[in-house]
């Protein structure tokens, strides 16, 4: 291995605070993979909290992969160099299973990539026994694994506290691979592709899913119901990460508000929160007075325990931090915390300018809320405000685009008021993001709106926007948005595309050679009973009631929020089981 390189992964695990690398000696040995770069890898819970459950076994070792950095990747591109382990620099055929960490769609462009630099054959039918099992985990796995099912031997459906060791305990037992996975395949939470025969219709669409030697169909997602028995927390500190500062914990599972366009707050359903005394249990001992406290969860400002956990926090010395602010339930009191802790920024979500693409999206915003809660972020003296807006929801027209100004518009005269006698004045930042339908939600049906209509759309915001001081405008790329849109609604055809993109080539041009049309997977509207690529899995929400909230959204008509123990959706009727 290059000194370079080498040099580079030694600092890396001499500066993690909580990493004990296990001695190798008769375990299975697991090679964690997360498919982006060291840097977004460590501040991803999910990732962390994976490699702790695998740890803690006294018949597992794990060790960590990550992308290399671009500059690292030329190296090893240039001197033809395998990729090694983080903790002790072994190379992938030294594992017995390979377990991908998937938490973005495009991170699937990497895949090829690592496959490359593994020495390893990246369709799934090229590999053999004598090969490390794939899995792959984390959300895009639950909410549609089928772009990658020709890579992957098994998808771990749903949250690893009850899945990974049920699965590693029948690894162990020392069957052949394909008697292993078919064990698998008949339990609830575990999908193996190479199990399902997926038949096309002559337009294009999907005719039939249909699984063999008694696999489930669909295969349903498994989750935690005491949110107590987990420790989800960022165990391994390191200075290298986004959020190396900070002590991150999950205080909250799943939203209950039923945002239509949100994948996180259906595919967690139902919501679950730790009690104050859970977290401060695990989070006291990381606590110091130069430490920050980073609140994790889909809906922190919904957390029932917030302000006592923020209190708690505040008594030991050190500070707290949260991500976003719930417009209808943050209170002067948590904004005077969160500034006493150092936060210079804070985020507002109105996701829509106009009322009625708000209550198409089942948001339960008004505008007085909204200008409310920006009036006490700046009677507060928080110094610059974040606003996020989706752009292309179903519906929209011009007409909505100048209500969204009008609102950006009095946010800002009303920031420049309450700022102007303190001698200073922040920035508005807005982050204007294309909606992508993502499956398992209301709107999994609708299509993407078109390249040209967006495009349209940004440039009157710009417009507008830039004529306004202190104001910016942050917009995801139209095409970045597309390629999403076309990861997270294809089906197994579009894993021909993915060597490609990773290659270099952009959207167009590997569709074109590969015979896909994008438009066909992001912006085509699905009917009713059309067979979607993800009905393969079940989040345990009834597909019916996901098309009657659909429905609801387009006649711009409010659902209320989720409540514990009805059976209006199904999931907790399908959670009755417990954790199987």
């Amino acid at each position: 291995m290059p000194h370079h390189l080498r040099e580079k992964r030694q600092q890396r695990l001499a500066d993690e605070i909580g990493c004990q690398p296990k001695p190798w000696g008769g375990r299975l040995s697991v090679a964690l993979v997360y498919p982006n770069t060291y840097y977004h890898a460590m501040s991803n819970l999910g990732f962390q909290a994976v490699y702790q459950l695998i740890q803690q076994r006294d018949d597992c070792l794990c060790e960590r992969f990550f992308l290399p950095d671009a500059e690292d990747l030329e190296r090893h591109h240039k001197i033809n160099t395998p990729l090694v382990s983080l903790e002790t620099g072994r190379t992938i055929d030294s594992f017995d299973v390979i377990a991908f960490s998937l938490s973005f769609e495009n991170d699937y462009i990497n895949l090829p990539i690592l496959f490359d630099l593994f020495r390893l054959p990246l369709w799934r039918q090229h590999r053999n026994q004598g090969h490390p099992l794939v899995i792959a985990g984390g959300i895009c796995a639950l909410l549609n694994p089928e772009p990658i099912a020709e890579f992957v031997d098994l998808f771990v459906v749903g949250e690893a506290e009850v899945l990974l060791n049920p699965l590693f305990d029948q690894v162990l037992l020392g069957h052949e691979r394909s008697e292993c996975l078919a064990r698998l395949a008949q339990q609830a939470g575990y999908y193996v592709p190479s199990l399902y025969h997926i038949d096309y219709s002559e337009d294009g669409t999907l005719a039939s899913i249909t699984a063999k030697d008694q696999s489930c169909l669909p295969v349903q997602r498994q989750w935690v119901k005491d949110l107590n028995t987990t420790q989800c927390q960022s165990l391994i500190k390191t200075p290298h990460t986004a959020f190396g500062t900070m002590d991150l914990i999950e205080v909250s599972r799943g939203c209950s508000r039923g945002c239509r366009f949100c994948a996180t707050g259906f595919a967690y359903l139902p919501p679950r929160e730790k009690t104050a005394q859970c977290v401060m249990e695990q989070l006291t001992p990381c606590l110091s007075a130069s430490s920050t406290a980073g609140l994790v969860g889909a809906a922190v400002s919904d957390y029932s325990s917030l302000d006592e956990v923020t209190d708690q926090v505040i008594a030991s010395g050190a500070e707290v931090s949260v991500a976003s602010l719930r417009i209808d339930t943050m209170t002067r009191e948590q904004v005077r915390i969160l500034k006493k802790s150092g936060q210079k920024t804070l985020a507002l979500a109105p996701e829509a300018g106009s009322q009625r693409l708000r209550d198409l999206v089942n948001k339960h915003l008004t505008e007085e809320q909204i200008v409310g809660a920006v009036k006490i972020l700046a009677d507060e003296g928080i110094l610059n405000l974040k606003l996020y807006f989706l752009i292309g929801l179903p519906t929209e027209t011009s007409d909505d685009n100048e209500e969204l100004i009008a609102l950006v518009s009095k946010i800002r005269s009303i920031w420049v008021e309450a700022q102007r006698p303190l001698g200073r004045l922040g920035t508005i930042t807005l982050s204007v993001n294309p909606f992508i339908p993502k499956p398992m939600t209301p709107f999994q049906w609708a299509g993407m709106a078109t390249i040209p209509d967006l495009k349209r759309t940004i440039q009157f915001l710009r417009k507008q926007i830039n004529r306004m001081p202190n104001m910016k405008i942050q917009v995801e790329s139209v095409r970045s948005a597309q390629l999403q849109a076309v990861l997270a609604r294809g089906d197994r055809r579009i894993a021909t595309i993915l060597p490609r993109l990773a290659q270099g080539e952009n959207l167009n041009s590997a569709c074109r050679s590969e015979g896909i049309d994008p438009s066909f997977y992001a912006q085509r509207q699905r009917t009713q009973f059309e067979v979607l690529p993800w009905d393969v899995i079940s989040a345990g929400v009834d597909k019916e009631y996901l098309w009657r909230e659909y429905q609801a959204g387009l006649h711009e008509t409010l659902s209320r929020p989720c409540q514990k123990g009805c059976d209006r959706c199904g999931v907790c009727y399908v959670g009755e089981k417990g954790e199987n």
